[in-house]
């Protein structure tokens, strides 16, 4: 499954301001930051906002997101790197490790939290952000369409319910003896344009199953879940509104 750099940044805005309400919760200097999942690295300049002398490390797993965040950003107090959260560790430990909508494609997540855990320095920080919305009608929707008969040889298994409710970073965090702030917002995203549920999908929790559909049958599953999105999303005169729930966890090391 390719990522598609210029297709995820078309909500680039609505996408990025939960990073920047999860970064403006973790406390204290750091000298050394990692963005896990960075993406594009357009949401670096968050983290040079918030920390301004620090080394700012981006990770990705994406060859086409890494690609282009290089391609994009010539700051010498930012590096890209091309690795997997699942087995990546940093050579040295670190101040603070960001993520921002990464973890939920991971899928033993909680170990491997606490082994990064391992590489934060005391009175260093993990921030992560996750899309807790499985159960809206994007996704549901998605789900059902995905399972009709002439689509389901293709698809099945490919969508998993992905998400992370905040009590169970609650538990992670505290069981290691972490401060941990960990809470639940959704956001009322008015989004502009034709179809733009679909579109705001297509780059990222529609991707799996995008790419599991031969040519043809593909186009015909994106017309019978646009139209079921706008049934469930109708247009509004000011755009179409996609409610987002999202939860967050902000989780510091004791420094003792």
């Amino acid at each position: 499954m390719r990522w598609d750099p210029t297709q995820y940044l078309r909500f680039a805005d609505d996408r990025g301001r939960p990073f920047v309400d999860l970064v403006a919760r973790v406390r204290g200097d750091a000298a050394t930051v990692v963005d896990l999942g960075c993406g594009a690295g357009n949401l670096t300049s968050v983290l040079r906002g918030r920390w301004p002398d620090a080394q700012v490390l981006g990770v990705d797993a994406s060859p086409e997101m890494i690609e282009r965040a290089k391609a994009a950003d010539d700051d010498p107090g930012a590096r890209y790197e091309l690795a997997d959260v699942e087995t990546w560790a940093p050579a040295e430990p670190v101040d603070v490790i960001t993520s921002n909508a990464m973890f939920q494609w991971v899928p033993e997540q909680e170990a491997v939290l606490r082994r990064l855990a391992d590489a934060v320095l005391p009175g260093g920080s993990i921030a992560v952000q996750v899309p807790n919305n499985a159960d809206a009608p994007s996704h549901s929707l998605m789900r059902e369409v995905a399972d009709r008969p002439r689509y389901a040889d293709h698809t099945r298994g490919v969508l998993g319910v992905r998400g992370t409710a905040p009590e169970v970073y609650l538990e992670l965090f505290a069981g290691l003896g972490w401060d941990c702030d960990a809470w639940e917002t959704t956001y009322l995203h008015v989004l502009p344009g034709e179809d733009p549920v679909f579109e705001w999908v297509k780059g990222t929790g529609a991707r799996p199953v995008l790419a599991a559909l031969p040519d043809g049958l593909r186009e015909e599953f994106v017309e019978e879940y646009k139209a079921e999105l706008r049934t469930a999303y109708p247009r509004r005169p000011f755009g179409t509104v996609l409610p987002f729930r999202r939860t967050f966890a902000v989780a510091t090391r004791p420094l003792g």
